[in-house]
């Protein structure tokens, strides 16, 4: 039962990627992100400026379109990662954002195709004005949870020294037998500048330091919405998250989604007819196969994934091609979110 949970994958699986790897299997681990954009539960936090998801609110929400919500956002979740494992086990690991509580990642996970896999989550209430939290929901047969910690966003400036923000919420584990680490965040809006932005990539690469020093084997996995792109200063220098595999110092980490974005133009949000890639996951070195020998005795990056499913897009109209909303232009759509997941595959060799 544990190998089929664990999948077992022949070479034909990986379309050659594995080509040196004759006659040996592997395990695949599929983890994922996903902007569930506005996942409120119908009720007011005290404290919390969530009133546009109430009966009276802007967006009328109400019992039906909370049902549904949670329908739609469960349908995206249990089928991410079935592009190359199967429907039974999708993602272990699942960072998502934009949940207001506790109360909404209860009724999440216990949707059918999500509660079937027994999925549980991380979750600890930030101090986020909307109430919007960043969570991770996990398959506790592919990853065992040591520790759950929020740390602060720090504002550096004077004057926001009252404004507070999503933190970074670091979930260590045990994944493949291994120690591995992911930290979701959702980091300042556009509707700041990039200042704000690059204190989160500043503060996210201290945090993953960090880890590091404290047990120099951790596999440290950065996910979340970056509300910038792989190539922005947030990214590409405080981070420093490099585009190609053999540019990844000791210190560095890897983005994948650099050439995804620079070379073939696809993103996971579109705005005025074209795409960003905000949705990113990025990797320790620790994660990558540095060399020519491909060395896959300890889990390693195999591949990353935009995941798209036709219902994701709208079908016609003005915005044909773009990710179906929950709400557009005052109109409820039933939709899914205004970000695509996204999503890497981690290999290791099966002994």
């Amino acid at each position: 039962m544990k190998n089929f949970i664990l999948s077992l994958i022949t070479l034909f699986a990986f379309g050659g990627i594995l080509s040196s790897a004759q006659n040996k299997k592997f395990s695949v681990y599929a983890v994922g992100f996903y902007n569930l954009e506005n996942l409120f539960d119908t009720c007011h936090d005290e404290g919390k400026n969530d009133f546009e998801f109430l009966a009276d609110g802007t967006y009328k929400w109400n019992k039906i379109k909370y049902t549904h919500k949670l329908r739609n956002m469960a349908r995206v979740l249990s089928e991410m990662g079935t592009d190359m494992l199967p429907m039974s086990i999708g993602c272990a690991v699942i960072g998502v954002s934009e949940v207001e509580n506790s109360r909404a990642l209860d009724d999440l996970v216990a949707q059918e195709p999500l509660a079937k896999r027994g999925y549980k989550y991380c979750h600890i209430e930030g101090p986020d004005r909307r109430g919007v939290d960043c969570a991770m929901l996990y398959n506790p047969k592919l990853f065992k949870v040591r520790d759950v910690k929020l740390v602060p966003f720090v504002q550096e400036l004077e004057k926001d020294s009252a404004y507070y923000t999503r933190g970074f919420l670091t979930v260590s584990g045990t994944m493949a037998n291994e120690h591995v680490t992911v930290v979701v965040t959702h980091l300042p809006s556009r509707f700041n500048s990039s200042f704000y932005r690059e204190i989160g990539g500043k503060q996210l690469k201290a945090l993953k330091d960090s880890l590091i020093k404290d047990d120099p084997d951790v596999k440290v996995l950065i996910m979340g919405d970056m509300n910038d792109d792989p190539m922005d200063p947030s990214m590409a220098e405080k981070l420093g998250a490099k585009r190609e595999i053999k540019d990844v110092g000791d210190g560095d980490m890897y983005n994948p989604w650099w050439n995804v974005l620079a070379k073939e133009g696809r993103g996971t949000l579109m705005y005025n007819g074209g795409w960003n890639l905000f949705d990113q996951i990025i990797l320790s070195p620790s994660l990558l196969c540095r060399d020519k020998k491909k060395d896959y005795s300890t889990l390693k990056y195999l591949k990353n994934q935009i995941f798209t499913r036709d219902y994701l897009f709208q079908q016609e109209g003005k915005y044909k091609g773009n990710p179906k909303r929950t709400h557009a232009g005052g109109s409820w759509l039933d939709g899914y979110s205004d970000h695509l997941p996204a999503i890497v595959y981690l290999v290791k060799e099966q002994k």
